[in-house]
């Protein structure tokens, strides 16, 4: 798919494709729930940090170039919202899906001209290279730094090339959230009235889905779209193991490995769903908007998402659809669950350094653009400890997924 770049000045592109959160960056912890998380301690300033405390975008004209990930609404709508507050700010948008960021992201990052805000599909290789601003006197200025400390560590990089410490290097435009999503009418057919508490249960139901004739999973399996099949892959996973050695292994830590025997007996399970007939036959070519229409049109008892399809979810299946987290494979076990920072950064050699860095402090201040987090995004829009989150309409999905972020919160996973 060729990149579009589109000028806007407030208003935002219609929504005409899709790109996906990237896998390395969603990791098995809780990224936020920070009410009552300890605020995070200051870090060390290596060379080159930006200048935080007076960072702003002044009153002159500013075009901010921009690169966003194709398919979802929230930095479009956000940017139109910044724009409104502030008119002198423009801005210059190319989007294009997650697997061309992938390939894209490096030389545009090096070039003459780099973006001042852009999606980042991955960060350490980028930060090590020096392509990536270090935020680090932002997060003074701003203090972002005493924000819980779980919003900030997955975008920070050790000296040592390691997640989840050393400088910031990128910030969350919000927290997202996976699990699973029913179509309700479907799951009263088979006999669940409640979410599942255990594994063994959720696999008696999709057995009952099959029985009856449903589908049990819809989910997408198109390498184009990022192989969808590692969402409940990964929540196997840390369903029947730990999750401390997967994010060890995310975040690079020597000796880390997924090789273990928890994650062969989740691979197992999926292997085992897939014998069964749990997902559509033809899943290899599914790609995920394909996969989203033909849930909300019916099709699928269950499938894994995030939480940034709260709102087509709402829309399509309103009053419609479920959520839960996926469950133990134990009794009494805890939940997990993959979340993640919506990760943008600023390139070393941006123009306007100081006013992209000033938008990430306003989507996780400004009310207004804290609204719009929840309601376009779906998600939890984090920021300072003690800060509320935006009202939504009650039953709807979003209101399951902000209350199972809670759970995971307090489960400490």
């Amino acid at each position: 798919m060729r990149r579009r770049k589109v000028s806007v000045s407030y208003g935002s592109p219609r929504r005409t494709g899709v790109g996906l959160r990237g896998l390395p960056a969603l990791l098995w912890v809780v990224a936020l729930v920070g009410a009552c998380a300890a605020p995070g301690s200051g870090t060390s300033t290596s060379s080159g940090a930006a200048s935080g405390g007076t960072a702003g975008c002044g009153t002159a004209p500013v075009t901010l170039n921009a690169y966003f990930e194709t398919g979802f609404d929230l930095p479009f709508k956000l940017s139109a919202e910044f724009t409104k507050q502030y008119p002198n700010v423009t801005w210059n948008i190319t989007q294009d899906q997650f697997t061309n960021l992938i390939n894209e992201t490096p030389r545009v990052l090096a070039s003459d001209n780099p973006p001042d805000l852009i999606r980042l599909p991955t960060l350490t290789s980028f930060a090590k290279e020096g392509l990536l601003k270090n935020l680090d006197s932002y997060a003074t200025g701003f203090g972002w730094d005493k924000w819980p400390v779980p919003q900030l560590s997955q975008n920070r990089v050790g000296s040592d090339g390691t997640r989840g410490s050393g400088s910031l290097y990128a910030m969350g435009l919000n927290y997202s959230l996976t699990g699973v999503f029913y179509n309700q009418k479907q799951a009263a057919q088979i006999g669940m009235t409640q979410p599942p508490k255990t594994l063994a249960e959720f696999e008696s139901f999709l057995a009952k889905a099959k029985a009856a004739g449903l589908l049990p999973i819809m989910e997408w399996g198109s390498a184009k779209s990022g192989m969808g099949l590692a969402f409940p892959l990964q929540a196997l996973m840390a369903s029947v193991g730990p999750v401390g050695p997967i994010n060890d292994w995310i975040y690079g830590k020597s000796g880390a490995t997924v090789d273990t025997a928890s994650n062969l007996e989740a691979a197992k399970h999926l292997e085992q769903w897939i014998k069964n007939g749990y997902f559509p036959s033809d899943i290899n070519a599914i790609e995920y908007t394909d996969s989203n229409a033909r849930f909300t049109k019916g099709e699928g008892v269950f499938t894994f998402n995030g939480d940034w399809e709260n709102a087509d979810y709402d829309k399509n299946l309103s009053s419609n659809t479920g959520f839960f987290l996926m469950p133990p494979s134990q009794p009494g076990g805890k939940p997990g669950a993959m979340s993640a920072p919506l990760t943008y950064g600023i390139a070393a050699k941006a123009k306007h350094a100081d006013c992209a860095a000033f938008f990430f402090n306003w989507v996780a201040s400004n009310k207004t653009a804290r609204q719009i987090d929840v309601t376009v995004g779906g998600s939890n829009p984090g920021g300072p400890a003690g800060s509320s989150v935006p009202s939504v309409t009650a039953g709807s999905v979003t209101s399951q997924t902000l209350a199972a972020g809670n759970v995971i919160g307090k489960a400490g996973t």
